[in-house]
């Protein structure tokens, strides 16, 4: 099956002594989008993994003969996997800065490796692209609404990770699942050198998977795993900058009473949730349907805003007295509050209406789900 990618159009993107960056999770298809573009370019290209060892050396050498040797004639450079090549944010600005109207794209799957070595070099000299699994945005436009909500029950179960959207049996879903969720942690986030302690860090991962739609309290996760708060900062810095987790902060402004300082953390799918739990059983048999849709939503969510530029802060909302509102948008100097509803609506909230008089609210349920995520 053949997804038409939200960022399927690259050429417009380019620009001379410039580089595009593709992020991304593991196994999103940033290969697959990288390869299906340099089928249909014209420009001369070259195209290389940075797992391969030579790459390494030469985009890693500082050395301005060598890597010119190494474009030659080329007019587009392409390097797969970049994150492998040590300090190839370097390497990538000696390109920009010292060969003319050269282009160049970089995928990445690690953000906190790939955007640690890229980031400040490559200040002004690079745009960048952030890959997902499938949005509900993306398969809109494949299939019709019906078609879609009728497999509504996979994506809270199972998520929509290519290989996993395109495998045939439950079982098949499941071991791919699990196989994405192991390079999760064991390749992209166990592998780094501040994660001392590689059983806090899964037994910290599985803790946030059963808390979605909670806010979290960093001292009652340091007192569960026995580490300090500054460990657990850490780690939870790791987990969001690999594309494991999201954290939402709380919306204070009017109030007195709204809630100030916490964070819910949800996952970038819901399929490596359940498999961290080891858990695939159907919606009637558990009790955390809330949660999936929740995290679902949200996540789906920001898919809509990164690939149709809505450009916007978001928060949660809660009151003591237990008030909330799941996501609240700030995007054209208003606030627009969203309830995630597995069914049914939700009555408006009176505080938040008030407080913020130009604001919207909305309940965001399985009827109308999709006009939130595709209009």
């Amino acid at each position: 099956m053949n997804i038409n990618r939200a960022f399927s159009q690259i050429e417009p993107l380019l620009k001379p002594n410039k580089v595009v960056v593709i992020y991304g999770p593991r196994r999103v298809g940033k290969t697959t989008l990288l390869n299906e573009f340099l089928k249909t370019t014209k420009l001369k290209y070259r195209l290389d993994s940075g797992e391969n060892i030579r790459i390494q050396e030469i985009l890693g050498s500082q050395d301005f003969k060598k890597i010119g040797e190494y474009i030659g004639g080329n007019e587009l450079i392409a390097i797969d996997e970049a994150q492998n090549i040590k300090g190839i944010g370097l390497g990538l600005k000696i390109i920009v800065d010292n060969f003319p109207d050269i282009k160049v794209i970089a995928t990445g799957s690690s953000s906190f490796d790939l955007a640690g070595q890229i980031g400040e070099p490559l200040v002004g000299r690079k745009t960048t692209i952030n890959l997902y699994p499938f949005a509900q945005l993306e398969l809109a436009q494949e299939q019709n609404a019906f078609d879609l909500k009728q497999k509504l029950e996979d994506f809270l179960l199972f998520g929509s990770y290519p290989n996993v959207y395109t495998a045939k049996t439950k079982d098949e879903k499941i071991s791919a699942l699990n196989d994405i969720a192991d390079s999760y942690l064991l390749k992209d986030v166990l592998a780094i050198d501040r994660v001392k302690k590689p059983k806090i860090i899964i037994d910290l991962v599985k803790m946030l998977a059963l808390q979605i739609g909670s806010e979290v309290s960093l001292t009652e996760l340091a007192q569960n795993l026995s580490v300090n708060l500054n460990t657990i900062a850490k780690y939870l810095d790791i987990l969001e900058k690999g594309f494991v987790i999201i954290s939402c902060g709380a919306l204070k402004r009017n109030l007195r009473n709204e809630i100030r300082g916490k964070k819910k953390y949800y996952f970038y799918d819901n399929g490596v949730r359940n498999a961290l739990l080891s858990q695939f059983n159907g919606l009637s048999l558990r009790n955390d349907t809330g949660a999936l849709w929740e995290n679902f939503i949200f996540t789906e969510r920001l898919k809509t805003r990164a690939y149709k530029n809505i450009y916007a802060n978001y928060y949660f909302w809660r009151t003591y007295q237990q008030k909330e509102i799941d996501l609240v948008e700030e995007y054209g100097g208003v606030l627009h509050g969203y309830e995630f509803k597995f069914t049914g609506g939700a009555a408006k909230p009176k505080e938040f209406l008030e407080a913020y008089p130009q604001s919207t609210f909305e309940a965001i349920n399985k009827e109308n789900y999709l006009d939130f995520l595709t209009n």
